[in-house]
């Protein structure tokens, strides 16, 4: 979350960058509102418990002892009811605050939607075809690698059934993705498929995207929807030592998610999908070493596709296309010849301290204090979309698929 005292600070500025990532000014107004009660109510707190010190000094010498013994028990009260009124304050201050975003890095153009994104530079360049390229849902049907009819009867729309060798592509391409992110140093790690209310409220998806959780009825448990939630947890509440960091993870998990808002978009095929998979990458650093590592993060997954062959392109998300937790992000974008377009693959992110004030995730710093961490996220990558990279890339005139030659050892 926000670091309130930061903005009760710089309130005009902060709220102006808050602005630009979509907040309404209702919400920045009622959070302007509170800090102004606050500040009232603390200063009334402060003038009782002065009263409080300066009379309680003074009882010892004064002559008329029972007539201000009286009148601090009455002031003591009434600091006990102003301790109260400021305490209630404080968590309906924070409370409105777990719904408030991060706020954009000064690195991150202003913009109102993923119209107004940057595109930073290409990587490779697309294949040419002598014939009009299949999408991958053609493709997929012709050779009974991907069962739509049944997916849905199994669970419903948004599903699908990888069969025969998209089964076994599908498998290879988990491994190679996580043999390649631990070639780049990523230590490897499994995790649960399901996580509880605080790790959720850790990296930000509760509150405020709830409807979007998949939640086990009864349960304190979610689904989770990406492994960047039960990675960076792994730290929730703990100080890690100064010499331990940066800690590079990769984890391979199913992610789950409603696609509340989702209507009618990608209702074909397997782009946006209920179930999916995806290997991620999660760091924790000191904020000295969070752009660094931003970058060996975006270049791991960046040569990821490129030694598969997938032409791409990175793309800085501007203002109003950032993520809830993310200061910065630069999306990966692969080439689809069946769309005739670039769809994003994997999406890195820098946080800086957000989900670390949430999670409570510190370390020791070089004076001995305690410090809040920097936390990253990325794919490396998304398989789904991996593979449908690959089917619409390599595909042949007669329908046929050809393998990256990376991929051919795990086949």
């Amino acid at each position: 979350m926000l670091d309130l005292k930061a903005l009760e600070k710089d309130f005009q500025t902060i709220a102006l960058k808050l602005e630009n990532k979509g907040v309404s000014k209702e919400l920045l107004a009622q959070l302007k509102e509170f800090f102004t009660k606050l500040k009232a109510e603390r200063s009334e707190l402060e003038n009782l418990q002065a009263f409080q010190n300066k009379f309680s000094k003074e009882l010892a010498s004064t002559k008329d002892k029972e007539d201000l013994k009286e009148k601090l028990i009455q002031n003591k009260a009434k600091i006990n009811a102003q301790n109260e009124k400021v305490k209630e304050l404080e968590t309906n201050l924070e409370e409105l605050a777990f719904n408030v975003p991060n706020i954009p890095d000064e690195s991150v153009s202003i913009g109102k939607d993923e119209s107004e994104n940057v595109e930073l530079k290409k990587v490779l360049k697309p294949r040419g075809f002598d014939f009009e390229p299949r999408e991958h849902f053609e493709l997929g049907e012709r050779l009974n690698w991907l069962d739509f009819t049944r997916g849905v009867k199994l669970a419903g729309s948004r599903f699908c059934v990888l069969k025969n060798e998209a089964a076994l592509l599908n498998r290879a391409l988990i491994n190679y993705m996580i043999d390649f992110n631990r070639s780049r140093g990523f230590e490897l790690v499994n995790v649960p498929f399901l996580a509880n209310a605080n790790t959720m409220f850790g990296t930000g998806q509760l509150p405020k995207f709830k409807d979007d959780m998949y939640k086990i009825e009864d349960e304190d448990l979610y689904l989770i929807s990406t492994s960047e939630i039960v990675l960076t947890n792994l730290f929730n509440d703990e100080i890690l030592k100064a010499e331990d960091l940066p800690l590079k993870m990769t984890a391979y998990s199913a992610c789950f998610r409603k696609e509340a808002g989702s209507a009618g978009r990608d209702t074909r095929g397997m782009i946006r999908q209920h179930q999916f998979e995806k290997v991620e990458l999660v760091s924790i650093t000191k904020p000295s070493e969070s752009e660094a590592m931003f970058h060996e993060m975006l270049e791991c997954a960046s040569d990821l596709l490129t030694s598969l062959g997938l032409a791409h392109r990175h793309v800085l998300l501007c203002t109003g296309d950032l993520g809830f937790s993310a200061a910065k992000t630069i999306d990966l974008e692969v080439w689809l010849p069946g769309q005739n377009k670039y769809r994003e693959i994997s999406s890195v992110s820098n946080c800086k301290d957000f989900q670390a004030r949430r999670a409570k995730i510190r370390f020791k710093n070089e004076v001995g204090k305690n410090e809040l961490v920097h936390t990253l996220n990325g794919s490396s990558l998304a398989v789904g979309r991996t593979l449908i990279a690959i089917m619409e890339s390599y595909q042949e005139k007669d329908g046929k698929i050809s393998v990256p030659d990376v991929l051919r050892k795990y086949l």
